[in-house]
């Protein structure tokens, strides 16, 4: 999502034409829905969720949330990554090398769209050719690092838009303190609980994690602490100064960003399955606002270009489509010929598992999703001037 910088590109959010103003909120979200989307969900999942473990037992209700969230994932989780790949390649040649990008952000776009991949599939493909699952949990401990990451940019994101969209500014130490915050939680995320080299398993890999000592913790710790104590000083100076604080909706996909979904993500059991869905939803919401933007730009003159409701439509189609092949169709196809070798000539599974190119691929995408939002979101691409509707 939107970086510190997307923050500056939304000023003025509304127009001073009260007519203008009255027709950008024409089929606006309303603003409890809109809390509910981008994080607010979490906090009423909590008690519902106890409630159903008091009703049905442990057991019975992570089996049914599990099977919910496994299927789930084909509407909300895949697409939230295919569609990343549908606004960042569109009219590729032209950002990369035309007029359309900075300098900079060309650079940017060139990284995450051609050295990141080549890089990653050099690696990935090395490690299946090999059989190495040292190498492919190298590679698997890479994407818990920077899912964190990922998590908390989002969530700063939420609040730079959504607090701008309502004419809400933040000051350089605020957005420092801020982002310390974001940083620290990443950190203190990732290190916890402190733990010695274990074998692991992701996606049926085999492979040694890599040891989180105690003293990273205790320090991830105290930063994450200080970060907190540093921005609540931050925002109660906010407040005696202007008398304002965040609103609601973007602190909340903010802190829940940080809090709920990163640091005590295993607090609860069952919201444990929830969370990568809630985080595609919250991605999604902002897709869904900026697609919309350019798709009822794209209706007048001089473009006059199909229906905005057409043009989400068919997004919406080739994200599920594309997630599809991605997630599923892609991988069943190359680990069921590899399967298929393997009992023609007796060879066992091994460390790579049953599914290896599954876990390849999923790896593939999660790790690129990250460096192609770092592209997207950025005050320098010229399409973050939708958010501002």
């Amino acid at each position: 999502m939107a970086d510190a910088s997307t923050i500056r590109l939304l000023d003025n959010p509304l127009s001073s034409d009260p007519e203008a103003a009255r027709a950008k909120h024409i089929g606006a979200v309303p603003r409890g829905v809109e809390f509910l989307v981008v994080g607010g969900a979490t906090l009423f999942l909590y008690p519902l969720l106890w409630l159903l473990r008091a009703a049905i037992g442990l057991d019975s209700a992570e089996l049914a949330v599990g099977f919910l969230m496994f299927h789930g994932a084909h509407l909300i989780n895949d697409p939230h990554f295919s569609v990343t790949y549908l606004l960042f390649y569109k009219d590729a040649r032209r950002r990369a090398f035309g007029p359309t990008f900075e300098a900079w952000q060309r650079v940017r776009y060139l990284i995450a769209g051609v050295f990141v991949p080549l890089a990653l599939a050099a690696w990935l493909l090395g490690a299946l050719v090999l059989g190495s699952a040292r190498s492919l949990g190298w590679a698997i401990q890479l994407m818990f690092l920077l899912v964190g990451w990922h998590y908390v940019k989002q969530g700063f994101g939420v609040l730079s838009v959504l607090s701008a969209r309502r004419g809400v500014r933040y000051s350089v130490l605020e957005r420092r303190a801020l982002l310390a915050h974001c940083f620290a939680g990443w950190a203190y995320a990732w290190s916890s609980p402190a733990s010695p080299a274990v074998e692991a398993e992701e996606k049926g890999v085999i492979y040694f994690s890599l040891a989180h000592p105690p003293l990273l913790e205790q320090l991830c710790a105290i930063a994450f602490v200080l970060s907190t104590l540093v921005l609540a000083g931050v925002l109660v100076r906010k407040w005696q100064r202007e008398r304002r604080v965040p609103p609601l909706a973007p602190l909340t996909g903010l802190l829940v960003s940080i809090w709920a979904w990163s640091v005590y993500s295993s607090a609860d059991p069952l919201l444990l399955y929830m969370i990568p869905a809630l985080h595609s939803l919250q991605y999604l919401y902002f897709v869904w606002l900026l697609s919309k933007n350019q798709a009822r730009a794209a209706e007048q003159p001089p473009f006059f270009g199909p229906p905005a409701p057409r043009r989400l439509l068919f997004l919406a189609a080739s994200s599920l489509v594309l997630g599809w092949l991605l997630f599923h169709a892609g991988p069943e196809l190359f680990d069921g010929a590899r399967r298929a070798a393997q009992r023609r000539t007796h060879e066992p599974l091994g460390e790579l598992g049953a599914t290896p190119y599954f876990a390849a691929i999923f790896v593939f995408v999660n790790v690129h999703h990250y460096f192609m939002d770092n592209v997207i979101w950025r005050r320098e691409n010229p399409e973050m001037r939708h958010l501002r509707d």
